[in-house]
Order: C-alpha cells, then structure tokens, then sequence
C-alpha cells in the first residue's frame, strides 16, 4: 500500500513495505529520490533495524544465546501498517512477530514518521521497548539521491559540503563488511569539501564518519550549487555509498554500525549501540532539503 503526501508543491510516496518514503518530487515535478535499477540496486529508502551494516559472521550473541540476522535487519523487508495520516504527513508502525523474535528476541513498536517540509521532508524513528527487559537496539537511514538530477551532469559534476570545515579519516570495510578497527584513510582535508568520483565507492565501498562536529552535509553540483542537504545532528555517524557507474549516492545517518573486526560479538557492545529499559522509548530524527 501507498500513501500519497503533499505540501507547498511537493509530492512524496511513502509506502508500507519497509516503511519507506520511495519518491520525492519538487514543484516542477524532479524525482529526487533513486527509483531503483536491478542493474545497480532495486533499493530506494530502507530503514535499517535492528541492526546496521553486516554482524560478524553473520550472527550476534543476545543473552548468551546466538541469533542470525542479515545486513541491516528485518525492518527493510517487513510490511508496516498505518498508526497516523494527514496531508503531509503519515506514521507508519512496526511490531514484533514470530519471524522477528526469532533473530532478535525482543518485543518492540518501531514507528517511523515521514513528514513533508517547505523544502523537502523529515523522517522520525521512535523506538519502544514494550518487553520485559533491557533492549539493545541500532537504526539508521539509507536515503538514496538521484545523482546526478539532471540530464547532461555527470556523477563527478558533484560534491559533499559538511557543515563544518572537517578534517576525518573514513572507516575501512573488510571484503567481509566488517568494520577494521585500526584502519582509517584520510578523507577530509580541513576544508569540509568532497569531490565525488567512482573509483573512491570502488576502493572503499562505503564512505563512513564518526563524530564529526558538523550536523548536516550537502550534496551538491559543483557549478549550479543545486542538490540537496542531509541534517543528521542527532545521530553519531553518517555514511556515503553507491556502486561504480551508478546513477546515485546513498547519505546514511546511522546510530549504530557495522560489526568491528576485532568485537566480541555481543549485540550490546555494538558500536553507538542504545538500550532501552522496559516501557522506555527513543526518538531519533534526519531531514532532507532540497537546495534550488
């Protein structure tokens, strides 16, 4: 099913298989959101939860018991029903069930709420623990932007611009999707600016900072300074992928991360893991403006 948003001129499509907000399109009708490509990746905008990025060989400890979950978790391929909708603004809701305790053992509301803003949208997570016991939890977003927008721009046409003028190293990914804990290659020079190219997302796979003092990163055309802004203030890391060739770039905000090489594979001792008390809750939210 599918809900149609609209606001100031802005129309977005949120549906509930996974919860996704799987278009948006401005005042002259410009799709900003990845449309998906088996030749690339069918994804768009999934929500990823209970984990993010890939478990050390594929499985976690939870109370001494091991449990197996594939990257990213459940919540991407799950079917959300309708909690709240409005105009230009709906709330879509995800419990636990059989499937899911099965490879997390934990009772839960997972409500994501997709708002359209003046110029652009906000997504919330809130998470409940409606269990019994302390719930360990990780959740992000993997938004996918059409880049470049328009006909005639190249991929290369682009750039990041943090808020901040950062100076950070990127985290290495193992060919297993692991983290490695002592490997770092200088990314950000001191002027909070990244050229785009491919051979980069080749090498690296993933872009991945951790702590940096800026809240928000553009992405932008080099000359026309169109694109869009990322706010990611509230979550502790923000990721950049795409594949070689393909036609846009994924900005993730993520409070959680992949597994360390080095981890003890306890799910709590995750890095920027959270935990939930018993009838406790969390809220987390990002935005995207569109920059015309």
């Amino acid at each position: 099913m599918t809900f149609e948003l609209e606001k100031g001129g802005l129309r977005a499509t949120v549906q509930t298989k996974g919860g996704e907000l799987i278009s948006l399109r401005d005042k002259a009708g410009l799709e900003h959101i990845w449309q998906g490509d088996p030749a690339f990746w069918t994804g768009r905008n999934p929500i990823l939860f209970p984990i993010v990025g890939t478990l050390k060989d594929g499985r976690t400890e939870i109370g001494g018991r091991h449990y197996e979950m594939d990257r990213h978790g459940f919540a991407r391929g799950m079917e959300f029903s309708l909690s709240e909708q409005e105009e230009d603004r709906v709330v879509l809701e995800l419990r636990e069930t059989e499937e899911t305790l099965s490879r997390w053992p934990f009772p839960f509301s997972l409500k994501v709420e997709h708002q359209l803003l003046e110029e652009g949208f906000s997504t919330a997570f809130l998470v409940e623990n409606t269990g019994d016991r302390p719930m360990p939890f990780c959740i992000g977003g993997h938004t996918a932007i059409r880049c470049p927008l328009e006909e005639g721009e190249r991929f290369e046409d682009y750039e990041l611009i943090f808020e901040e003028a950062e100076q950070a190293d990127s985290h290495l990914l193992s060919p297993a999707g692991v983290i490695l804990h002592h490997g770092r290659e200088p990314m950000l020079d001191g002027t909070g600016r990244l050229a785009l190219d491919y051979q980069t997302f080749a090498r690296l796979d993933t872009i991945i900072f951790s702590m940096l003092r800026s809240g928000n990163v553009s992405l932008v055309h080099q000359e026309t300074g169109r694109g869009v802004r990322l706010d990611f203030h509230e979550f502790p890391m923000v990721a950049f992928w795409t594949k070689p060739g393909a036609p846009f770039l994924c900005l993730e905000p993520w409070q959680g991360c992949a597994a360390l090489d080095d981890e003890t594979g306890r799910f709590e001792d995750k890095p920027y893991c959270l935990s939930l008390a018993p009838g406790e809750s969390k809220r987390l939210t990002c935005s995207f403006s569109l920059i015309r």
